[in-house]
Order: structure tokens, then C-alpha cells, then sequence
């Protein structure tokens, strides 16, 4: 995942809008156009973001005990790079999400 083309253009002064950590159920992003970041909607945003990030430390530690059991079998390892594509997809759009409100311009 990249910063997504279709992500809304802001110009420094203008409200930024949020890539939120959830996509729509056809996979394209959301996002949030809020004047406080104490709304609801960015607090469950958070929180969201909280819980991805931990269940990524947990996939990490998972795929690494897979990696290091030489009699880990083929399903054992794609099960372990599968869940740990999602994480890294979260942590990414996370990342990007959380760059774009860095005070000044943004992305």
C-alpha cells in the first residue's frame, strides 16, 4: 500500500481530512472531515488504531516463533505470512494516516 492517488488534496490553512483505518466493503479508503479530533468518529478512529497496532505486535511474535520451528510445515508458514500482509496493510495505512495530520501541509 502507498499513499493513496485518490486521496483528497488539502492546502496548508484548510482542515485535513483523515484516512481512517477502515476501508468500505468494496476496499476503498474512508475518510473523516472533522473540526475537532475529539469526535466521536476520531476517537473510535484511535482506539481502532490502538488495536491494530497491538494485534500487529502480536502477529510479529507469532510469525517469528513459525520462522524459527524448522518443522514448521507449508500451511503453518502462509498462514503466518497471510496474517502478517494484514498487519503490515495496517500499520502502513496507519502510518500514512498519522503523517498526513503532522502540523504544516501534511502529504
Amino acid at each position: 500500500m502507498s499513499i493513496p492517488s485518490n486521496m483528497p488534496n488539502t492546502t496548508c490553512g484548510e482542515r485535513q481530512l483523515r484516512l481512517l483505518p477502515w476501508t468500505t466493503p468494496d476496499g476503498k479508503p474512508c475518510y473523516l472531515s472533522a473540526d475537532s479530533h475529539d469526535s466521536r468518529l476520531s476517537l473510535l478512529a484511535d482506539d481502532i488504531e490502538a488495536a491494530q497496532l497491538d494485534s500487529g505486535e502480536q502477529v510479529l511474535a507469532g510469525a517469528k516463533a513459525v520462522l524459527a520451528d524448522p518443522k514448521a510445515g507449508e500451511r503453518a508458514v502462509r498462514f503466518a505470512l497471510t496474517r502478517a500482509s494484514e498487519s503490515l496493510e495496517d500499520v502502513i495505512r496507519i502510518a500514512v494516516s498519522r503523517g498526513g495530520r503532522i502540523p504544516g501541509c501534511g502529504l
